[in-house]
């Protein structure tokens, strides 16, 4: 059954009925969703980019910039309408009426993010780490997963306070290869026609969305920003702007340091590398150490895999806690932070870690929020038969329609592997589904 729409009051920091406090102004959400696409992604998958489609890297950023931004238009439209926590699930919900389709949908969300985070975890074993330590990959990012853990169990206060520290430093590295690149380009060092260079034996167009498939991984985030709408002063009216404005502010500095670092570096040292970002920063006029640069981007993948852990953790527990999974998922630690949550999506990331490279990680991640982002284009066109009161932003019909194809055309590029991990991520979730239907009918009578 569906609340009633509650009353928003321009300044006002809680709700008149209690609940969540709005106290989000447009600056501070414009900032959240900035600092939430600008995770560690653009540090960790230059080279990943640039091994799909060559040295037009910055091309298949703006393609998948483009697809980004077609589902945000559907996110802009559903959270100025319901103004409400629960994202693509609620939607679906509302949409559909369909308690097994909302429950998979908030599943493959929880996935993408605990996939999501173990693509970081692998980065942060890579080149980076290797400034400072020579360890296999696979070790370091086990252990690393397992640090995160422990600062997510420690609680969300002391997270929050690291994620602000973060990604101000991760913005600060982001710069600072745009301005060194620069510097050795009017050094005379680099060739700026190598960013308009495509893979050899491919043609532009499949170079270009095979790499726009890869380089879509950097720009989500954005969806996460749906879960602090109830939280947000006035989100019928800000979060629209807040939305484009944090995507659009994201792509400039994606395309920037692309551009700079295909231009500056010769690509087959960017593809070469797990830290690509390492080779421009190294060189030049204004070149500095590879291990400061290094520790940033360590900093930068610990952030972006931080938020994605605490995001998947916490929908585990709000499905628990809505008895739509097994009962031990809501469990609580004495620091009040769900410890059973925290230790499945552990382990679940352990799993993945073990299970694929880099690139076949960030494959899986961006074919969930695919699914995710179909379902919301879909839901955004069947819910405008559900016309509201309220004024609120409406995007134009067709932008909807061209998302799914636009993430239909995506998934295209994905190969068969990833299919499979994908598959089995979901096939996880309706098992605990299932296991909870079953618990719950045969507890049925008792309660009676």
């Amino acid at each position: 059954m569906d609340r009633p729409s509650e009353p928003e009051h321009a300044g006002s920091a809680q709700r008149e009925q209690g609940g969540l406090r709005r106290v989000v102004s447009k600056p501070l959400l414009v900032f959240f969703i900035l600092g939430d696409i600008l995770g560690g992604g653009i540090y960790a998958l230059v080279g990943e980019v640039g091994g799909e489609v060559g040295g037009a890297i910055w091309l298949a950023f703006t393609v998948a910039l483009v697809l980004a931004a077609l589902t945000a238009g559907s996110y802009a439209e559903l959270v100025s309408k319901y103004p409400r926590a629960g994202g693509a699930s609620l939607y679906t919900k509302k949409a559909f009426d369909s308690q097994i389709f909302s429950f998979l949908v908030a599943f493959t969300v929880m996935a993408s993010g605990v996939a999501s985070a173990s693509t970081l975890a692998r980065g942060f074993g890579g080149d980076y780490l290797s400034e400072f330590i020579s360890i296999e990959v696979v070790v370091a990012a086990l252990a690393f997963i397992a640090i995160v853990a422990v600062v997510n169990y420690i609680g969300i206060d002391f997270s929050v306070r690291i994620n602000m520290v973060m990604t101000l430093v991760e913005v600060s590295g982001l710069i600072l290869v745009v301005i060194i690149g620069l510097a050795a380009l009017g050094d005379g060092i680099g060739e700026p026609s190598r960013a308009f260079e495509f893979k050899d034996g491919t043609g532009p167009l499949l170079a270009i969305l095979a790499g726009a498939a890869v380089a879509f991984y950097a720009l989500i985030g954005f969806e996460d920003s749906v879960n602090i709408a109830e939280e947000t002063r006035e989100p019928r009216k800000v979060y629209p702007f807040a939305l484009f404005a944090g995507l659009f502010a994201a792509g400039l500095i994606y395309l920037a340091v692309t551009m700079v670092a295909s231009m500056a570096v010769p690509t087959e040292r960017l593809v070469s590398s797990e830290g690509a970002l390492l080779e421009v920063v190294q060189i030049g006029p204004l070149a500095i150490s590879t291990k400061v640069f290094s520790a940033i981007g360590l900093l930068a993948l610990s952030n972006g895999a931080l938020i994605n852990m605490i995001m998947a953790s916490r929908l585990l527990y709000g499905m628990a806690e809505e008895d739509v999974l097994p009962k031990p998922f809501a469990r609580l630690s004495r620091r009040r932070t769900p410890w059973v949550a925290i230790a499945f999506t552990t382990l679940l990331s352990a799993a993945l870690i073990a299970s694929g490279d880099l690139g076949a990680l960030a494959d899986t991640t961006v074919l969930l929020l695919l699914f995710v982002f179909i379902v919301v284009n879909l839901t955004v066109l069947v819910l405008r038969r559900d016309p509201i009161e309220e004024d609120h932003f409406q995007v134009p019909r067709p932008i909807p329609i061209l998302g799914i194809a636009g993430c239909v055309l995506a998934m295209t590029q994905v190969e068969g592997e990833t299919w499979l991990r994908a598959a089995a991520l979901l096939a996880l979730g309706l098992i605990l589904w299932a296991a909870e239907r079953i618990a719950t009918s045969r507890t049925a009578p008792s309660r009676a």
